[in-house]
């Protein structure tokens, strides 16, 4: 068997061993820095996930109330065009009487006019025949002027006839002479502007022919002295033009060259100076971030406990804060299609009752109160006396449906006056039906009708029955208007 050999431990020396300790005190700073780092990042993922879950929430809440708004919102605008339609019904039966009210009118007017153009037609005509005499005897008058004014104008034509054919001859001599005298001196004229015509015209010419030769001539001499000019000075000019553009062109190569390197060298002294403020700047900043992050990873430790209890209660809150408006949006949906469905029986009614209405009413649907002016201030006063602040306010709500109790309490007094009305119409019946059955009693013969009383027996003008009062026959037409 081999020998095993067995080494003694070597004790450690204290600097050996100070290292150690130092390394693992590094070793266990490191690992806490990693932790430390893992559990700060999974909160930061945490916390992320939590705001983009609580935001989508809270979009959902918001496109499901957005819906429960619209569909209030469609209801309220088909309710407000339902009573538009209603009210422009109504306008347009207002407008229907008026237009009839205005047609009646303008048929009265169109008779009115009528019977006015017949009578002005007959004064017309008595007109015309006045003035049918009266122009019978101008035209008379106007004959027997007229032959003695015929017999003075033949004289007088005669004599300015006899003096105008004279006159006339005595003209046509004078034209006669005259046209021969301007015929020759027309000719001399025409011979001597022709004369002068030819002879102004060779000047011209000659004129013209002179110059035109002369110009070309100094025109020739000078495009001949401009050429030779321009020789001499391209012969003396060539070699110094060759050597200015070879110069212009190494002038440019090289002022560009030296600004490249120029701005060469500046960004590089500009790179060095950025680079140590840099490093002086870093290594300041490390120290000072190292000091910090201690004192924020404390801080944030602190606040990380804070925010676990403020996020529990938050949701506790929003939980409880989300039951409470499913629940109230629930209640306030209800009640919004108890009042939509109460609207619409309204509404329907508010038709079936139009139907029923009269013309007046088309016309003038809300009444006019009967009451004196004095008599109106005393019942408000008195309203006013009798009125707390809870009550003003619940009517100062109220104030729209003025017109609607308005016609709602002419109905009802109608309704109470046709009662009435239909109470005394049973009364009067009745009363009629006895008064038949009593003449009905009286023309038959019987031995019941015998044993009662009997108008057929008459005394003195007068019948043992009692005289019946007289009661008012109403007609179907009538109408009693209810008294406010």
């Amino acid at each position: 068997m081999p020998k095993k050999e067995k080494k003694a431990k070597t004790p450690l020396s204290d600097e050996e061993q100070l290292l150690l300790f130092q390394q693992k005190l590094l070793a266990e700073e490191e690992m806490a820095k990693k932790k430390e780092r893992l559990l700060s990042q999974f909160l930061k993922d945490k916390l992320a996930k939590e705001e983009h879950n609580s935001a989508l929430n809270l979009n959902k809440i918001n496109t499901q109330w957005r819906t429960v708004l619209r569909e209030v919102k469609t209801r309220e605008l088909h309710k407000d065009i339902e009573i538009l339609s209603q009210t422009f019904e109504r306008v347009v039966d207002c407008k229907d009487n008026v237009i009839k009210s205005l047609a009646k009118d303008l048929s009265e007017a169109e008779e009115q006019y009528a019977r006015a153009l017949r009578s002005h037609l007959h004064n017309v005509d008595q007109l015309l025949a006045l003035q049918r005499h009266r122009l019978s005897l101008l035209e008379e008058s106007y004959n027997m002027e007229l032959e003695a004014l015929t017999k003075e104008f033949e004289t007088e034509r005669k004599t300015i006839i006899d003096q105008h054919e004279k006159e006339i001859h005595y003209l046509q001599d004078i034209f006669m002479a005259m046209e021969q005298n301007y015929i020759d001196s027309e000719y001399e004229s025409k011979l001597e502007f022709q004369s002068m015509w030819n002879d102004l015209k060779n000047m011209n010419l000659e004129e013209k022919h002179f110059l035109r030769l002369h110009l070309e001539n100094i025109v020739e001499d000078l495009w001949r002295k401009f050429q030779d000019v321009l020789k001499n000075y391209t012969d003396a000019t060539e070699d110094r033009k060759a050597a200015f553009e070879t110069l212009q062109v190494k002038d440019e190569k090289s002022s560009k060259e030296i600004e490249v390197q120029m701005k060469k060298i500046q960004k590089l002294q500009d790179a060095i100076t950025i680079s140590k403020g840099k490093i002086m700047i870093h290594s300041r900043e490390s120290e000072d971030e190292n000091r910090y992050i201690r004192n924020d990873k404390e801080l944030v430790l602190v606040q990380l406990r804070k925010l676990k209890a403020q996020r529990t209660q938050a949701r506790a809150a929003s939980q409880k804060n989300l039951v409470k408006l499913t629940l109230e949006s629930n209640a306030t949906l209800k009640a919004l299609r108890k009042i939509v469905d109460k609207g619409e029986k309204i509404l329907k009614l508010a038709e079936i009752c139009r139907k029923f209405e009269t013309e007046e009413e088309k016309v003038l649907p809300f009444y006019s109160s009967v009451l004196t002016p004095k008599e109106q201030e005393g019942i408000e006063e008195n309203n006013l006396e009798e009125l707390t602040e809870e009550l003003a306010k619940v009517m100062v709500d109220y104030t729209g449906m003025e017109n609607f109790w308005k016609r709602y309490n002419k109905v009802k007094l109608e309704q109470l006056s046709l009662q009435h009305r239909r109470a005394q119409l049973l009364d009067i019946n009745g009363k009629l039906r006895e008064m038949l059955k009593q003449y009905l009693d009286g023309i038959s013969v019987s031995d019941e009708v015998l044993s009662q009383l009997n108008p057929l027996f008459i005394v003195n003008y007068q019948s043992n029955l009692p005289q019946p009062l007289s009661i008012p026959i109403a007609h179907p037409g009538d109408k009693q208007h209810p008294t406010t």
